[in-house]
């Protein structure tokens, strides 16, 4: 491997903006599959610039291997409306700068796959770009690039506008591409899917972490804990040096102790498992029986037809993902359900203690004369969610705004800002259904764990259609599929079941109890027995070695001016970390088979 681009103390900030990065040095290697995260407005989208060299540092140098090909699709593009989509794909009307003229020609049937698989089939050669929608514009570009050959291909947010399948393409088709990839994207899926390393922009610095998305999740979680254990260990010596400098008595309260808990401390904000049992009891509490009864339903949206003959139930507590390609009519069933619009035939009985909440893709009923802090009080001051009770304030810092930003007009907030305060706005008015619209749109990946984290403990009713596999996944229960048929189809097999089907159509995977495809384990029964023995062998294991490291951290504290037992117990340390990383590999592998058979 050889790094074919190298930054060296690169530093870039705008005026208003502020400074965004500060002596940032990182190499890239040639087969490099690289995601990018970090808050909105942290500087991704300006790193990836200056990588693919469109923009200059303020200070600092960006080197390149010699004859790099670097293919790159911004956040923004311009096509000729004149241009057809074999102008953009085939041709010269549309190339990233650092491209030039050169490129390689592909087939009809090469660029038709590729159109097919980013959701683009329906379209010919021959259409002009013009007429198209933004993310149609964006998607014939994606196509552009993948066509072509290059060394090092930049993808600004590559999932925005591409349905479920399309993401799963994509995936699928970056990971069988020969050279480097860099991506920066909100789809925590994707980025588990394709990337082996992971960029965090934070503070000014880039940070690199193995892995994709959860193990950047999980190696940055530590980070934070050793950091913890390090400054614990710095306090303790200064306490020891101020009392040396009093020379006064000792002191009369205990000794101060410092204790580390590895596992608790890494899951210390992690959101616990739902309760559906009392989630569902809430709801009900605060629903009634009745949601929603659809009854043989008409639905259209213009000429074309969404639902013939629809008949469907939405209860108390109910947390339902509705899949779809892109014009299925997802939007279309979310306006039904929130009043917005009325069925063309047949019956909707909307319950009467149901109090709606629609997240549309829109964003102008936003009051862009008030600050951000002013437009959340106008709907409450204080806000009851499940068994919290939050002031304004409050409800606005766990969206991620600070003190500082809360003051802000809304008229100068950012899209993912202004995304957020519309989420805000929406639970300040205390609903019992919630209907979402894309709820992930323009959100990074810290705030939409924290969206996450509410909707996991929310007592209410949701109906949520996104292409967010991750979100889809983690906060609801029941999958529907929406398929141009004119039905709703239930899908026990979740995301998997829709991309079959998508694949095939009318294929229906076998289903196991969880929910996801099944897979024979090949475990007899005796074997099953003695896996189960191991599993339980292992977890005794596991929690005393967690004792073990959890002592060893004690002894750290107590000896932070000993260096030569702090070198000791390092060792001890690690000897534990290490040996409990193998017995949670085993243990993984093992619970793996078992829940398989």
């Amino acid at each position: 491997m050889a790094n074919i681009i190298n930054l060296d103390r690169v530093s870039k900030g705008y005026g208003a903006a502020g400074q965004l990065l500060t002596d940032v040095s990182l190499g890239l290697d040639d087969d490099a599959r690289i995601g990018i995260v970090g808050l909105n407005g942290a500087g991704k989208s300006t790193l990836l610039r200056m990588l693919a060299k469109t923009e200059e540092p303020d200070s600092g140098r960006v080197t390149h291997r010699r004859d790099l090909r670097v293919a790159s699709l911004p956040q923004t593009l311009s096509l000729a409306g004149e241009a057809t989509v074999r102008d953009v794909v085939l041709g010269t009307a549309w190339l990233p700068q650092s491209m030039g003229a050169e490129h390689e020609w592909a087939g009809d049937a090469g660029v038709r796959t590729v159109l097919d698989g980013l959701g683009m089939g329906y379209l010919g050669l021959d259409t002009p770009v013009g007429p198209m929608s933004g993310g149609e514009r964006r998607r014939v570009a994606l196509a552009a690039l993948l066509v072509r050959q290059s060394d090092l291909l930049i993808l600004d947010e590559p999932t925005n506008h591409l349905d479920v399948a399309g993401v799963d393409w994509l995936a699928k088709h970056l990971l069988t591409r020969r050279g480097a990839l860099l991506v920066v994207t909100h789809d925590r899926w994707f980025l588990d899917a394709v990337c082996t390393m992971t960029w965090e922009v934070v503070d000014q610095q880039v940070h690199t972490y193995e892995g994709g998305y959860a193990a950047w999740v999980l190696s940055r979680a530590e980070r934070q804990r050793v950091a913890a254990a390090v400054e614990a260990r710095r306090q303790n010596l200064l306490r020891k040096e101020i009392a040396w400098l009093r020379r006064g008595p000792p002191a009369r309260t205990s000794k101060p102790k410092f204790r580390i808990d590895a596992a608790n401390e890494l899951i210390a904000d992690v959101p616990p498992v739902r309760d559906t049992v009392s989630l569902q009891r809430l709801a009900t509490t605060r629903l009634g029986k009745q949601v929603y009864d659809l009854e043989q339903v008409e639905l259209n949206a213009g000429p074309k037809s969404i639902f013939q003959g629809l008949t469907w139930q939405v209860g108390p507590g109910d947390r339902i993902a509705v899949l779809g390609a892109n014009g299925a009519g997802k939007t279309t069933l979310l306006r039904l359900l929130a009043g917005v619009t009325k069925p063309d035939g047949g019956r909707l009985v909307t319950g009467s203690t149901v109090r709606p909440a629609f997240l549309s893709q829109e964003l102008k009923e936003l009051p862009g004369q008030l600050r951000l802090l002013e437009a959340v009080e106008e709907v409450a001051k204080r806000v009851k969610l499940g068994d919290r009770e939050l002031s304004a304030g409050q409800l606005a810092e766990v969206f991620g705004f600070t003190d500082k930003r809360i003051w802000t007009p809304v008229s100068d907030l950012s899209g993912g800002e202004r995304r957020r305060l519309q989420m805000l706005r929406l639970l300040a008015t205390e609903p019992n259904v919630l209907l979402l619209d894309e709820p992930t749109n323009d959100l990074d990946t810290d705030t939409l764990a924290a969206l996450e984290d509410l909707l996991d403990s929310w007592p209410g009713t949701m109906v949520v259609a996104s292409h967010d596999r991750y979100l889809v996944e983690r906060v609801t229960d029941t999958v529907y599929g929406m398929f141009g048929d004119g039905r709703l189809v239930h899908l026990p097999g979740g995301i998997d079941e829709y991309l079959a089907r998508v694949a095939t159509p009318g294929a229906v995977p076998t289903v196991a109890k969880t929910g996801a495809p099944s897979a024979a384990s090949g475990l007899s029964a005796g074997e099953l027995r003695q896996a189960k023995k191991d599993l339980a062998r292992l977890e005794r294991q596991m929690e005393k070695l967690s004792d073990r490291e959890a002592k060893i951290n004690e002894s750290l504290a107590e000896h932070g001016s000993n260096y030569d037992k702090l070198i000791e117990l390092e060792a001890q340390l690690k000897a534990v970390q290490q040996e409990k990383a193998e017995a949670e590999e085993a243990w993984l592998e093992l619970a793996e088979q078992v829940s398989e058979s």
